[in-house]
């Protein structure tokens, strides 16, 4: 036998096997600073049929890109990005392709509540998504979110958030956000949290009479909420509907060089039924076009920002702080 000694004198022959003179080296994992690319494909064609497969699938703490592109389809998954999973990015093949959806809402048979609600939980920081629709399914009964946000430094571009009531959580104080060309629908506080986040060239649309946004911003923040060159829109129910109202005493929400429909109220602004909170909030707008932009019906206690007061509103000095943060929109 090649490679091979015959012993003999036992009750049976033995053969024992040379090993080979350089044995193969067990494969090693993938650097933290490799880039990764992971295909999702419903049809099984890719490298995971699910999405969360392929998030767990990356290496914890990245320090490049991973790339998860996802096939056209709709994933109905409820799918959280860990603390742990950094430098994420989920890129879909088309916006209106790829749906993530799912249909938890506060108060459901599971017990669920606004902070459990999500279709789409991002917990990791440097988390990109682009090309992708999120949607909480449950329809008009309450609190339903679509996607919470709570990772720093988390961009979206050319997605679309779909909802009801509650359907972008901007989640915690921490957290800096950008949203550029996005769609964003909703009926009630549809837009809501305390994250510095800002919104760029994004469509706002009414599903209902209501209100826009309900920021919760710390006295520690300097900016809120940011809406710059948007267009707000409404289905044709919709015919009052409030920019926003205070969550929280100081809340933070500034409209610039945006179009607004009819369906904005001449009012604007609303205190959520204390007056208290007119002395705390800052909400203010900048260069408003549209039916629904006439200064002159405002609340008295909203603010129309002078030029050099508008020229702050840079995603330099938004996205300021001890580690200062610049998004790269196109």
């Amino acid at each position: 036998m090649l490679g091979s000694v015959l012993l003999l004198g036992g009750p049976a022959a033995v053969a024992q096997v040379t090993p080979p003179a350089n044995p193969p080296k067990a494969a090693s994992p993938p650097s933290f600073s490799q880039p990764v690319r992971l295909t999702v494909a419903p049809d099984g064609l890719g490298d995971y049929r699910t999405i969360q497969e392929a998030v767990m699938a990356v290496r914890d703490f990245m320090q490049v890109r991973a790339t998860i592109f996802i096939k056209n389809g709709t994933y109905r998954e409820k799918l959280v990005i860990p603390a742990q999973k950094t430098n994420i990015t989920l890129l879909g093949e088309s916006r209106d392709g790829v749906i993530i959806t799912y249909g938890d809402y506060s108060g459901d048979a599971a017990g669920h509540t606004t902070y459990t609600s999500h279709t789409v939980r991002v917990q990791g920081n440097d988390f990109w998504a682009e090309n992708i629709t999120f949607e909480n399914s449950a329809g008009p009964v309450g609190q339903a979110v679509a996607l919470h946000v709570e990772g720093d430094r988390a961009v979206f571009r050319h997605c679309r958030m779909l909802g009801h009531q509650d359907t972008l959580f901007l989640a915690i104080e921490n957290s800096r956000q950008y949203y550029q060309d996005c769609y964003i629908e909703g009926t009630t506080d549809f837009i809501f949290g305390a994250s510095t986040a800002v919104f760029d060239r994004c469509v706002i649309h009414s599903k209902s009479n209501s209100y826009i946004t309900a920021a919760s911003t710390t006295p520690r923040q300097a900016y809120g909420l940011v809406f710059r060159h948007c267009r707000l829109t409404a289905a044709p129910e919709a015919q009052k509907v409030y920019l926003g109202r205070p969550w929280r005493p100081h809340a933070r929400t500034v409209f610039l060089h945006s179009e607004l429909g009819a369906h904005i109220t001449a009012a604007g602004w609303d205190n959520w039924r204390d007056p208290k909170n007119e002395q705390t909030a800052f909400y203010a707008e900048y260069q408003s076009t549209g039916p629904g932009s006439a200064a002159a019906g405002r609340v008295p206690w909203a603010r129309q920002l002078r030029a050099r007061e508008a020229r702050r509103y840079t995603l330099a000095r938004i996205f300021a702080g001890p580690a200062p943060w610049l998004p790269t929109p196109d």
